[in-house]
């Protein structure tokens, strides 16, 4: 059963190794009855395909059988980053802010989503009026701001939740997403940089090169990667790091959004392979390398739509899909209520030839 906040103590990075290495497993029971229930449903076995994962999935990850979600959230926290500076956006810093304010007037895309598909929508700014450092030149953040940062994604759900979508806005984030990813997995930095809000070739051989600098910056301290988020991350980044291991503690179930968020669960799995078992990709993003990114987090996108708006927004969508999985899950007549034969013979009559 979700729980509505874990009692944890957390001051220093050190904190947050720890809280990494005493994580909670799902649930195999209710794992194991979802499946048997699967079995008994008026389908030819594996039909529904990734939609009866999913159904399990929940199951495991909410502990209960049959699974529900009946109060789902979308927290989308945002941050302003110091590297803006450089020129590494199509858009200004203080379009953060204008967008944090058109969230909270209900005029944004993931207003909308968030409405379409059942959900409430948390938006968390944090300290807007004060960006990160300007990473090729200091750490974008102090170890005390990076787990300030942290902390308030751990405990931003205040209120249990049976489902859990992520994601952000902050101007220059996808240049942060991308130089973690150059630490974490390496690589030269074009093969992370990408046109984000809409960058020319220029503007992102111009990005490229910013991240390389910071890399260079930073590179006797990258072996970390607790240090990676610290220093190439920004605050937003830390908070969806923060809510991603929260949820997990609470064994609620995540639907990650894109290329940013991303980057803060590399993060995590970077410290624990397993710490992203309580997630699912929600999508895969148009920014190039976040195929490379869900490939190397073995996560496989529930959709690809081209989106890359950021601000929870396919999470939001794929919350959609997993209503239907669990509409099909719960909803369902089984073989023996509905008086349908399971024989082969059965089956092909009832469901046509083509699936047999």
């Amino acid at each position: 059963m979700p729980r509505s906040s874990p009692a944890v103590t957390l001051s220093t990075l050190e904190d947050v190794r720890a809280l990494l290495a005493s994580l909670p497993q799902a649930d195999e029971n209710s794992a194991a009855a979802a499946r048997d229930h699967q079995a008994q449903l008026t389908k030819p076995p594996g039909s529904l395909g990734r939609l009866e994962d999913l159904a399990v999935w929940l199951a495991a990850w909410q502990g209960r059988q049959p699974p529900r979600l009946e109060r789902v959230g979308i927290f989308v926290f945002a941050g302003n980053h110091g590297v803006t500076r450089r020129g590494i956006s199509a858009f200004p810093a203080e379009v953060t802010g204008q967008m944090v304010a058109n969230f909270d007037a209900g005029g944004a895309a993931i207003n909308q989503l968030a409405r379409c598909f059942g959900a409430e929508l948390q938006v968390v700014a944090l300290e807007l009026d004060r960006p990160t450092e300007d990473f090729t030149e200091a750490p974008a953040m102090t170890r005390e701001e990076c787990v300030a940062a942290f902390r308030t994604g751990l405990e931003s759900p205040s209120e249990p939740f049976d489902l859990l979508a992520v994601g952000e806005m902050g101007i220059g984030n996808t240049t942060a997403a991308a130089a973690i990813l150059a630490a974490l997995l390496g690589g030269p930095a074009i093969r992370f940089a990408g046109p984000g809000t809409g960058l020319d070739g220029e503007g992102v051989r111009r990005k490229a090169a910013v991240i390389e600098a910071a890399l260079e910056t930073h590179r006797t301290a990258l072996d970390d990667p607790l240090e990676v988020l610290r220093r190439l991350g920004g605050r937003e980044i830390a908070a969806m790091a923060g809510l991603i291991v929260g949820a997990r503690l609470r064994r609620v179930p995540v639907l990650l959004d894109g290329y940013v968020c991303g980057a803060a669960a590399a993060v995590l799995r970077a410290l624990d392979r397993e710490a992203l078992a309580h997630c699912q990709a929600a999508h895969r993003s148009a920014e190039p390398a976040h195929r490379l990114l869900l490939e190397h987090l073995g996560l496989v996108p529930l959709l690809d739509l081209g989106m890359r708006l950021g601000e929870a927004s396919g999470a939001a969508v794929a919350i959609g899909l997993l209503r239907a999985a669990l509409a099909c899950h719960n909803g369902m007549a089984t073989f023996a209520t509905a008086g349908v034969s399971r024989s082969d013979k059965a089956l092909s009559q009832t469901y046509g030839e083509e699936t047999a």
